[in-house]
C-alpha cells in the first residue's frame, strides 16, 4: 500500500497540465484552506470525499505557477458549470468560446458528462433551507427520492428543516424505497429544476434509497431530529427503528465504546461541550465518562456542571452531537474502532 501511494504522488514542480482532475480538485482544497474545505466537502458523497482525502495526502508540492494555473482553470469550468445550470449549453459554450477558444467545447463536453450522471446535482448549489421551501409541500415519497440523492450531510441539513411529521414520513419512505427507474428520477428532477430555474438533465443512474442510506442521513442529523425520526419510526415499525439503529452510533453508544478510545475521543473534546454533553445523562455513559478523566479533569468537569445551570435540552443534544461527530471521525480515520451489532467481537 505505501508503494501504491508512492507512486500517486505529485513531482515537485509538476506543470498544472501534469496532474489528474482529482489532483486539480486536491490542489483547489488545498489553495483555499481548510475551513473552506471543509465545507466543500460537506457537499460531496462519501466516496467522493474519500477519495478527494486520499488525493489531498499523496499531492506532493506545487509551485505558485501551477496552483494559479489549476485556480484559473476551476474558475472558467466554474463559470461554465453555472451558464450550464442557468443558461443552457448554448450559453455555456458560448462563454467558453470567448474564453477559450476551440478548447472551449472540450471543457463543456466534459462537464456535460459529469452533471448528466448525477441526478439532483443541481441542488448541490443551493443551500438546504432553500431546498426546503421548495420540496415541503412536495409527496413525501417525492421528497424522500430527492434525499436519497444528495450527499448525507446535505440531505441531513434538508431533512432537519422539514416539519416533524413529514421528517418520520420521509424517513421511512427513505429506509423503505425499492429501486426506482432512471425515467422516474428524471421526471422528478425535470420538474424541480423548472421551478427553480434552468434546463433538465438526463440521469443514467437508479434511485439510491434504504436503511443504511437513512443511518448515514441520522448520522449527520442534530441530535433532535434523530430522535425525533426514531422515535416515530419506533412506533410505525419497530424492527425498522431497531435494524437502523445498529447501523448508527448514538451518543448513549459511547459505554460501548473501550477505554483507550474514549481517552481518545476526550482528548478532542473542550470542558464545556462535555459538561454540556452530560447533562441529563444515564448514569452509566457519564461514568464511562468520568472514569477516563484525570482526577484534575474530573473536578473542572464538575466546576463547569455546576456554572452551567439549568441548560437547555437543545443546548445538551447540539454538545452530544459535536462529541458523536468526534466520534465518527476518529473511527473514519482509523484512531478508533467502534464495534456496531452483528459485526462480531473485537479480538486484539
Amino acid at each position: 500500500m505505501s508503494m501504491d501511494l508512492l507512486n500517486r504522488s505529485v513531482p515537485v514542480a509538476a506543470p498544472a497540465q501534469a496532474l489528474s482532475r482529482s489532483q486539480k480538485a486536491a490542489a483547489v482544497l488545498l489553495a483555499v484552506g481548510p475551513e473552506l474545505a471543509s465545507g466543500i466537502l460537506g457537499h460531496l458523497a462519501e466516496h467522493e470525499v474519500e477519495h478527494l482525502t486520499l488525493e489531498v495526502a499523496t499531492l506532493g508540492e506545487l509551485t505558485p505557477a501551477t496552483v494559479n494555473a489549476v485556480l484559473e482553470e476551476f474558475r472558467t469550468e466554474a463559470a461554465a458549470h453555472a451558464q450550464l445550470v442557468t443558461g443552457g449549453e448554448d450559453h455555456a459554450r458560448a462563454l467558453l468560446r470567448q474564453l477559450r477558444g476551440d478548447e472551449g467545447d472540450e471543457i463543456v463536453d466534459r462537464l456535460l458528462a459529469t452533471v448528466r450522471t448525477t441526478p439532483f446535482a443541481f441542488l448541490r448549489s443551493r443551500q438546504p433551507a432553500e431546498v426546503v421551501q421548495h420540496i415541503r409541500d412536495e409527496h413525501p415519497q417525492t421528497v424522500a427520492l430527492i434525499l436519497a440523492h444528495l450527499p448525507t450531510r446535505f440531505a441531513a441539513s434538508v431533512l432537519a428543516g422539514l416539519d416533524p411529521d413529514l421528517q418520520a414520513d420521509v424517513a421511512l419512505r427513505v429506509a423503505t424505497m425499492d429501486a426506482t427507474t432512471p425515467e422516474v428520477v428524471a421526471r422528478v428532477e425535470a420538474a424541480l429544476q423548472a421551478r427553480l430555474g434552468g434546463g433538465s438533465q438526463r440521469v443514467t443512474r437508479n434511485a439510491q434509497g434504504g436503511v443504511k442510506d437513512l443511518a448515514s442521513i441520522l448520522n449527520n442529523s442534530d441530535r433532535g431530529t434523530e430522535r425525533a425520526i426514531l422515535g416515530a419510526l419506533e412506533r410505525s415499525d419497530a424492527e425498522l427503528a431497531d435494524e437502523i439503529r445498529r447501523l448508527m452510533f448514538v451518543f448513549e453508544d459511547i459505554t460501548t465504546l473501550d477505554d483507550r478510545a474514549i481517552q481518545q475521543v476526550l482528548r478532542h473534546v473542550e470542558g464545556r461541550t462535555l459538561a454540556l454533553a452530560l447533562k441529563g445523562v444515564r448514569p452509566d455513559v457519564k461514568d464511562a465518562i468520568i472514569r477516563n478523566l484525570s482526577e484534575r479533569a474530573r473536578e473542572a468537569l464538575g466546576e463547569d456542571m455546576e456554572l452551567l445551570g439549568p441548560t437547555r435540552v437543545k443546548d445538551v443534544e447540539g454538545a452530544q452531537s459535536d462529541i458523536v461527530r468526534v466520534i465518527r471521525k476518529l473511527e473514519e480515520d482509523g484512531t478508533i474502532v467502534v464495534s456496531r451489532e452483528g459485526e462480531g467481537a473485537l479480538v486484539d
